[in-house]
């Protein structure tokens, strides 16, 4: 298993040891275009990431899977836009800073969607600077913040994502299958863009902006 809280909280990062064509591969990463985050959704590829996790016997957390699903033309998603890296065998020497590079080229630099920002974002930001030495910043998008402001509330009042698959009439994966959650947020995310969209939220970063907006911290 692949030990979270070693690499996300052991103090001062020890110096990267990367081989020569990580490091290259993430040069040239950090020299790849940015995409215009004003551009209306149909232009834009949206990441939806999703991981798995679990608690081991002495309460540290333990990456199981990680998934990232493209999302283009305001809402298809292609069968070769997926990614699934499964963190539950032990690795060779090199290979988990090889996993996290293909995360790294896949996502790019274009806004992430996620279910709940915070743990995810953390985890992944930590993971990328421990392990190559990057500082990832994308534009988060929280699906969590934003499906009350523009689907209304699921019934009962709930916000687990489960609930926001079954009031969109959307079936919710079974288990902790990270490609498959990722799948389920994506049809999420279809739902929402249009009707974003109808209400002006018709970028990255307008979409973004209104998270953040009507998020209330305690509420």
């Amino acid at each position: 298993m692949f030990d979270l809280k070693k690499i996300l909280f052991r103090g001062d990062s020890a110096p990267l040891d990367l081989d020569a064509e990580l490091r290259a591969f993430v040069e040239t990463w950090r020299g790849a275009p940015v995409p215009d985050l004003e551009e209306v959704h149909y232009h834009c590829r949206y990441v939806v990431v999703d991981t798995v996790t679990a608690g081991s016997p002495d309460a540290r957390d333990t990456l199981l899977g990680l998934a990232a699903v493209g999302v283009v033309r305001g809402g298809l998603v292609l069968p070769d836009d997926v990614l699934a890296l499964d963190f539950t065998a032990e690795r060779p020497p090199g290979e988990v800073e090889r996993c996290l590079a293909a995360f790294l080229g896949f996502v790019g630099h274009g806004p992430l969607v996620v279910f709940g920002a915070s743990p995810t974002q953390t985890l992944v930001q930590g993971l990328l600077r421990e392990r190559l030495g990057v500082e990832f910043l994308p534009l988060w998008i929280d699906l969590a913040l934003l499906l009350p402001q523009y689907c209304g509330a699921p019934p009962g009042g709930a916000a687990r994502r489960e609930d926001w698959l079954r009031s969109l009439g959307i079936d919710a994966p079974p288990g902790r299958d990270a490609v498959a959650n990722a799948l389920g947020l994506a049809r999420l995310l279809q739902v929402l863009l249009p009707r974003a969209t109808e209400q002006g939220a018709d970028t990255p970063r307008r979409l973004a902006a209104t998270g953040r907006r009507f998020f209330r911290p305690g509420g």
